[in-house]
């Protein structure tokens, strides 16, 4: 429902229930993420030839690293006393005091980007690959997963700004709110839809003119820059980041960003072919 100076937001985050299984918006966002990508990564690997089984093993691996970095970031960085003193719930979708199941609630972009780094690190050790020409194309297919997944975290009505009188505002009224706040979820959305289409662009059309490198650190640059101004009006995750200048998500994005300034820099620098030793021998 809109009134004239904001939205109001009432959607239930459930889409249904089988039982004690609970089916919502966000899990089924997380899911078609991972499908987006693998017909994306599908297209890029028959492009350039790469063997396609080689593409369900780095699916499984990347698949996993998501979803344990993820885990493991928001647990350490957001929650680390509460976690530490109940280190089991980090593995199992369950509150144990009073025991309820939950699913997993609390994933964060951060761990979940140092979990890719470690599974490509991983794959490409494994079969003989150039790490930075996986990361080149890994930045295309996360920058639209970031997007999907931030849509899920709208219908969670989670991980919102503070109060706004622009007429896009949201009442985000399953959170309590009474009063309009910046639906940051979709400035972040907006943001990583309009980097993965500069990048999916670059790829397709000026790929034969860049340089190993250029892609991935143009990447971190774009999309951590935008998490990092757009976390200026959001709305503290945990209470320790209350009075703090920068909160985690900005301390965590630049390492990011500075990672993409330096790789931008070694790029012009190596000048290194962007296809090159992107084939695999297939003796």
């Amino acid at each position: 429902m809109m009134s004239f100076l904001s939205i109001n937001w009432n959607v239930d985050p459930e889409l249904f229930a089988l039982g004690p299984i609970h089916i919502r918006y966000y899990g089924l966002m997380f899911v078609g993420a991972f499908i987006v990508s693998y017909y994306i990564y599908l297209h890029i690997f028959k492009r350039e030839k790469i063997p396609i089984p080689l593409l369900e093993k780095l699916t499984i691996t990347i698949a996993l690293s998501i979803l344990i970095g993820a885990r493991l970031g928001h647990c350490l960085f957001y929650q680390p006393d509460h976690f530490l003193a109940h280190p089991l719930e980090i593995i199992l979708p369950v509150k144990f005091s009073p025991f309820r199941f939950i699913g997993y609630q609390g994933l964060a972009s951060h761990g979940a980007a140092i979990g890719i780094l470690i599974g490509i690190w991983h794959w490409c050790r494994k079969h003989k690959k150039n790490a930075l020409w996986l990361l080149d194309r890994m930045g295309i297919v996360v920058a639209i997963s970031g997007m999907m997944v931030r849509l899920g975290n709208l219908m969670n009505s989670e991980i919102y700004g503070g109060a706004t009188n622009l007429p896009w505002g949201f009442v985000f009224q399953r959170a309590g709110e009474t009063q309009a706040c910046h639906p940051t979820q979709i400035y972040e959305a907006l943001s990583y839809l309009a980097i993965f289409c500069l990048l999916f662009f670059l790829y397709k059309k000026k790929g034969e003119k860049l340089y190993r490198g250029f892609l991935f650190g143009l990447f971190l640059i774009l999309l951590f820059s935008a998490r990092f101004f757009i976390e200026f009006i959001k709305k503290t995750q945990v209470d320790f980041e209350d009075g703090m200048l920068l909160n985690m998500g900005q301390l965590l994005s630049i390492p990011f960003i500075i990672a993409g300034i330096f790789l931008l820099w070694r790029s012009f620098r190596k000048k290194e072919n962007f296809f090159k030793s992107s084939i695999i021998s297939n003796r």
